[in-house]
């Protein structure tokens, strides 16, 4: 397929946060994390917040904490849910009241994390001459992407297996249609440049920060690591951050230790910090597109998201068949360096596959561990929500 302009590309951030501008198709949940965001986390774990058991949060964690706090809670909490949903409606452009009647009328709004999506789909043109309208919501992390998909502000959501099995375990209506290709080596734990920390054994007593959320794809490399070094979750002071702030502080030297994943990885890697363990052995490896309940049961957006995962498959195709085109446009479209890019998009092979008996058998898998360590409260069966039927395959 023909590439899109180069220019069609919007540039998206990945440095501090700032507030996307009005018309801006940025979404609010770059500025940091709102209390919708923090409530999301709490639904379906067993821990929330910290998991080593301790109250106090580092000083990054404070305001997300007094947003929840206090006399002015449920005050606080409706203002900064109704902004987040105005903005939200402003960004996505979401349709109104009006039923679409063909697919010229529909508009599928999707979820990207840090413009991985977006730039397979520009880069390739593959949904140059669809019949129907999209338009794009990015996110620095799952956990505020599928609260976006639990108010019905988007329509689809990349993310990895294990933040799609918290996402269904705490009641998001989502629902896993797709695997993509996922390389354990995109997350991982790392310390800053000349840290006394050498293995996850020296974690202990330590301060990890883990991105984004509980049940996260770092959390769970972080829990693997743990339990191979013989530590436990009392043994390390976790706390979770967004990306951006995370990184902030780990730049300032506040922060020991930090679980992230790609961008933000091979950002602070080529900034000095150190790998000491990724999930290479721990993580699995498929990616999960999944789509909203509510989207997937209108038939004319499901006529729509059937076609789109056909389309999702051939940007996929296309950007691993032409990595040099697909790295200029994800540059440009990231502001990322050169070599920065280049080593997020040479992890792994780019493929898109249907839910085989594998791919649920290790969502499920994950889901089983998650309940295991307490991060979920009770078990999930990932079965009853998958959507084997959107994409059986060529």
């Amino acid at each position: 397929m023909p590439s899109a302009p180069l220019e069609a590309a919007e540039p998206l951030a990945f440095t501090l946060p700032r507030r996307p501008s009005a018309g801006s198709e940025r979404f609010s949940g770059e500025d940091g994390p709102s209390a919708a965001y923090w409530t999301y986390i709490r639904r379906g774990t067993r821990s929330p917040g910290n998991l080593s058991g301790s109250a106090k949060r580092p000083p990054t964690q404070t305001i997300h904490q007094q947003a929840e706090t206090g006399d002015n809670r449920v005050r606080t909490t409706r203002t900064l849910v109704a902004v987040l949903g105005a903005v939200l409606l402003a960004v996505a452009g979401c349709a109104g009241s009006n039923s679409p009647k063909s697919l010229s009328d529909v508009t599928l709004v999707l979820g990207d994390q840090a413009g991985g999506l977006r730039a397979r789909v520009e880069a390739s043109g593959a949904f140059k001459d669809a019949p129907y309208k999209i338009r794009w919501a990015n996110f620095q992390g799952a956990a505020p992407l599928f609260e976006a998909m639990r108010s019905g502000d988007v329509d689809t959501a990349t993310a990895a297996d294990a933040p799609t099995v918290q996402a269904i375990a705490g009641g998001v209506p989502a629902r896993p249609a797709v695997a993509t290709a996922a390389s354990p080596s995109s997350t991982a734990i790392i310390v800053p440049p000349g840290s006394p920390i050498r293995t996850v054994a020296d974690l202990r007593g330590k301060h990890l920060v883990v991105s984004t959320a509980p049940g996260s794809v770092s959390h769970y490399t972080a829990l693997g690591a743990l339990e191979e070094a013989g530590l436990t979750q009392q043994d390390v002071q976790i706390t979770f951050s967004l990306p951006t702030d995370a990184q902030a502080g780990f730049s300032a030297g506040h922060i020991d230790a930090w679980a992230t994943f790609d961008p933000y990885l091979s950002i602070a890697e080529n900034a000095g910090a150190r790998v000491i363990r990724d999930g290479q052995g721990i993580n699995g490896r498929n990616g999960i597109l999944s789509v909203s309940t509510a989207a997937a049961a209108d038939p004319l957006k499901r006529e729509a998201l059937a076609d789109a995962m056909r389309r999702f498959e051939a940007a996929w195709r296309w950007s691993d068949e032409h990595p040099e085109e697909y790295q200029r446009v994800y540059e440009k479209l990231t502001s990322l360096e050169p070599r920065v890019a280049h080593q997020i998009l040479t992890r792994t092979k780019q493929e898109v596959r249907p839910l085989t008996d594998d791919v649920v058998a290790g969502l499920q898998a994950v889901a089983d561990r998650y309940y295991e360590a307490g991060v979920l409260r009770e078990r999930v069966d990932v079965t009853k929500a998958c959507d084997r039927d959107l994409y059986p395959g060529k």
